[in-house]
């Protein structure tokens, strides 16, 4: 899917979570705010900073333990408005996009992109 950038995004976040499949994550809050950001959920592994997760990365083993079932990382992408980008994958309320001439990929809110028809 190609997407047309309708509002600026910074990524304020320059540690994000990053991990493997089968890595150990702790499993904290459930993210409540004013967006339509749906089951995401702010994880913690050894040695790195916290960070937001989407549920469905991750197997709960028990209330508060879970297990990446695939390799993820929270970086946000910076960019402008204007900007025509590739999105990869959605996951509630976000894409992972990637710039046309390849210099970078990351999440970005899907409320700042609009879909273009190819």
């Amino acid at each position: 899917m190609k997407y047309l950038v309708v509002k600026a995004h910074k990524n304020e976040f320059p540690n994000p979570i990053n991990f493997k499949k089968g890595a150990l994550l702790t499993i904290g809050e459930k993210y409540e705010g004013s967006e339509d950001w749906a089951d995401w959920y702010f994880c913690t592994t050894p040695g790195q900073e916290g960070g937001w997760v989407p549920e469905q990365l991750f197997e709960r083993l028990d209330g508060a333990t879970g297990l990446a079932v695939e390799d993820y990382t929270a970086f946000e992408l910076d960019v402008d408005a204007g900007e025509m980008l590739t999105g990869v994958k959605t996951l509630n309320g976000w894409v992972w996009c990637r710039h046309l001439s390849g210099n970078g990929e990351g999440w970005l809110p899907l409320e700042n992109l609009q879909s273009i028809k190819e």
